[in-house]
């Protein structure tokens, strides 16, 4: 919108008009109205009649307003906006109505859209129709410019979204099932509780107002939910500017909570099985510190660690730098090999300190930082950034969202040759996509299918850049006021849905087909929530991939869920779950526009035809196991299990030998796997 601002108040060379305001409605009714586009000025809001209804979007009312009449000459999309750089340091908001003074019908309204606390509202208006636009001083009474614009009306985005209000108590910060029911829940909490609003199978919610004991820090910066002991409840981890928060389910409404004794200064938190053992750890962004992470031992205790730990911790740690500057980390298998990696997203400080990182699985139990060799490593001030397969081309492409300055998107180059060497890099695509169309800048941004047109749409601080499937997209603002908030289903009609600042956002769809899955990992092996898993869906038009992920965006939670748009395709030929323990779930024809829950293990193995003669040797093997197939095996996944089923060694293919030096003395089954078709081998390592 500030690109057309800019743009219409070239065209129009908009100056300072002398129009004044009026006190109440029935005065600026009687003064001569506005008729042409143009920067007009408020002196002080000191008029007697405070505008009623509000429409802004704020229901907190002040005592005083200004008002100005507008009838515009012709059909137009007016747009009325304070964001001008003379309001800098203003508070607005602003009330346009359409009717009569004493029957006013709101048409739009707006209170912190625009650069900070100032505030830009659009609307349809018809020629030749009286329109009265009012301010007011619940923020701040001082004087102020604003702008009407005059444009021809914006082509609608792809869905829309109808809003309504919602109660709650403390900080609203999740869409997550919270009782096991797969159901998305809404959560907000505060010191000493835990507010949820329970999705009803037959539709709507019933509140439940949980009281906890004093929690020490609130999510003022973050929140992360999951199941991290595997009772089937999910717990919470809050993140605030001192130390984290965990308020573990008790399974009987009740929360237990504990904090930890260390400081920390939480930004971003997640959910994920760091050391892949099949359960859930804690990791926590430092603001001002190397990162930090907690580590389960199995039974839902949790130690602290933070930066190298060889004992029980991550060897090369994650993110060491001295001063922090960590802000937004996201867990995502950026180069296809079936580990976990790990982005973060900085800001702040010298130019070493707001870096941004890639943190690469080694599949060992250690990571490498490489964001330089895959041309991710800038110095750009932002605090999260929205991962997905943008092009569905099969590899996860990143939009960069600026705090301030310029997003970037980034194109996920992965190739590999001929011997299976992968090699990936990124490319910078901002110029192409459209993105520089959106000059609004934030520190909230995540990705989902919002209009289920089957690519992938990124949400930015409240605006949808709807993708088009190429890595362009079409930006449309202000679809969700204020910032991105949670996202989740939460009428299970298929369609993405939003909570922001106590208000639902209910998507309105269209008649594009879904499906939608719940991800459950069976003990022993993957965490119970299936986070870190790969889900694909197999068209006859193509392929989509989504990461299960605990934590996206910078302070909110959303669905555990797994939602794909089908467009219009009504067919899915497979649906393959890669669960973080190497298990693989190859479901063929699932049946669409449902939600489907699926249990780790639960279908059968789909065998690779191409590799029947397959055979290894030496067997038993001390070092290097070759193994000896009648194709070319470059480029898939060898993943090696215990006797109990438990994944020791992951890697990709690209010579026809596999390293098993490290290995303990015992038996072992080989696994190849590509597209989700298997072969197994069992081997003796002496």
């Amino acid at each position: 919108m500030k690109t057309k601002l800019l743009l219409f108040a070239l065209l129009t060379a908009a100056s300072i008009q002398a129009q004044t305001s009026s006190n109440s409605c029935s005065e600026a009714d009687a003064n001569t109205p506005i008729t042409q586009p143009g920067v007009y000025s408020i002196d002080i809001i000191n008029g007697s009649e405070y505008p009623i209804p509000l429409c802004g979007n704020n229901t907190l009312e002040g005592s005083l307003g200004e008002w100005f009449k507008y009838i515009p000459d012709s059909d137009s999309y007016l747009t009325v906006s304070t964001d001008l750089t003379q309001n800098e340091g203003r508070d607005t908001r602003i009330h346009i109505y359409s009717g009569t003074c004493g029957a006013l019908v709101c048409e739009g309204g707006d209170d912190d859209s625009g650069s900070v606390y100032l505030s830009i509202a659009s609307v349809n208006v018809t020629g030749g129709e009286t329109y009265y636009i009012a301010f007011d001083n619940r923020w701040n009474g001082d004087g102020f410019d604003f702008e009407i614009i005059e444009s021809d009306p914006p082509t609608p985005p792809a869905v829309t979204f109808a809003v309504s209000s919602l109660t709650t108590t403390g900080s609203d910060r999740a869409i997550v099932d919270m009782n096991g029911d797969h159901l998305d829940d809404i959560v907000s909490v505060s010191n000493t509780n835990i507010n949820i609003h329970e999705q009803q199978t037959e539709g709507g919610f019933t509140s439940r107002n949980i009281e906890t004991s004093y929690a020490n820090y609130t999510p003022s910066w973050s929140l992360s939910a999951a199941d991290y002991n595997a009772d089937g409840f999910t717990d919470l981890l809050y993140g605030g500017g001192s130390g984290v928060t965990f308020m573990r389910s008790n399974g009987n409404g009740t929360f237990t909570e504990f904090s930890g004794s260390e400081y920390v200064f939480s930004q971003r938190s997640n959910f994920v099985d760091i050391n892949n053992d099949g359960h859930l750890d804690a990791f926590v962004c430092h603001d001002v510190a190397p990162n930090v992470y907690y580590i389960n031992d199995g039974e839902g205790n949790l130690t602290f660690y933070q930066g190298e730990n060889s004992n029980g911790g991550v060897p090369s740690g994650l993110g060491l730098y001295d001063s922090g500057g960590n802000y937004g980390s996201i867990w995502i298998d950026y180069d296809n090999d079936r580990n976990l990696d790990m982005f973060i997203a900085k800001c702040g400080g010298e130019e070493a300190r707001r870096t941004n990182q890639m943190h690469k699985n080694n599949g060992d139990g250690s990571f490498s930082e490489n964001a330089s060799e895959i041309f991710l490593a800038d110095p750009m001030q932002t605090w999260s950034s929205a991962w997905g397969d943008f092009d569905n081309d099969g590899d996860m492409d990143v939009f960069v969202g600026a705090s301030s300055g310029t997003h970037k998107m980034m194109r996920n180059n992965l190739t590999t040759d001929g011997q299976g060497n992968t090699t990936v890099t990124f490319e910078d695509v901002t110029a192409a996509s459209g993105v520089y169309l959106l000059s609004d800048t934030g520190i909230e941004n995540a990705t989902y299918d919002f209009d289920n047109d089957g690519n992938l749409d990124i949400a930015s601080n409240g605006n949808i850049l709807f993708g088009n499937g190429d890595l362009t997209f079409t930006v449309h603002e202000n679809l969700i006021s204020g910032s991105n908030g949670s996202f989740g289903d939460l009428n299970n009609d298929g369609f993405i849905d939003a909570f922001s600042n106590g208000n639902i956002y209910i998507n309105n769809g269209n008649n594009n087909n879904w499906i939608s899955i719940c991800t459950i990992g069976s003990e022993g092996f993957s965490n119970i929530n299936g986070i870190g898993a790969r889900v694909e869906i197999h068209t006859p038009s193509g392929i989509q991939i989504r990461d299960i992920r605990s934590g996206e965006g910078f302070r909110y939670m959303s669905t555990l869920n797994t939602h794909f748009g089908l467009g219009t395709e009504t067919t899915i030929n497979n649906l393959i779950i890669y669960w973080p323990s190497g298990v693989v779930d190859n479901i063929q024809n699932p049946s669409i526009n449902q939600r489907i829950c699926v249990t780790e293990g639960e279908s059968l193995s789909v065998e690779d035809y191409e590799l029947e003669g397959l055979t290894i040797y030496p067997n038993p093997v001390e070092d290097i196991l070759n193994i000896s197939t009648p194709v070319s095996i470059s480029g898939k996944i060898a993943t090696v299990f215990d006797l109990n089923g438990k994944k020791v060694l992951n890697s990709k293919l690209n010579t026809n030998n596999l390293d098993v030096s490290k290995l303990q003395t015992g038996f072992y089954i080989l696994r190849l796997e590509s597209e989700g078709r298997v072969i197994n081998r069992k081997f003796i390592k002496q």
